[in-house]
């Protein structure tokens, strides 16, 4: 998986969770195939021919003890009361917001997801 690691990890730089979280969204992106990560001043994006997964900090925006977010693009709506927030920005592309205080959260039931968005973006 080609990678700005430096840069992830700066993103996290002074959020020990954070970048746990980041590891193990990264450990469990890489199993997937071929991903890209990128790194802007806003998050973490994982890429194929478009993106599908993002990982952010919450407390840059609003006041949060949420160490990160992880935002997946998925074809359909999940109905999860794991997912904090659900968007639609583009016909059949739903975006879905889920906080994470800890790596092990970065399960099976969310390794599927990432599979799934994974997938979606080709």
């Amino acid at each position: 998986m080609p990678d700005d690691q430096h840069d992830a990890e700066a993103f996290f730089a002074d959020s020990p969770d954070g970048l746990r979280i980041l590891a193990a969204v990264r450990d469990a992106v890489g199993a997937l195939g071929d991903a890209r990560v990128r790194t802007t001043r806003s998050q973490v994006a994982f890429r194929r021919r478009r993106g599908f997964a993002w990982l952010w900090r919450p407390g840059m925006y609003v006041r949060s003890d949420v160490p990160a977010v992880l935002s997946v693009a998925l074809p359909r709506r999940l109905a999860s009361p794991r997912v904090k927030e659900v968007v639609q920005p583009a016909p059949g592309r739903w975006m879905h917001h889920l906080e994470l205080c800890s790596p092990e959260q970065v399960d099976a039931e969310v390794r599927r997801w990432l599979r799934e968005a994974f997938d979606a973006a080709g």
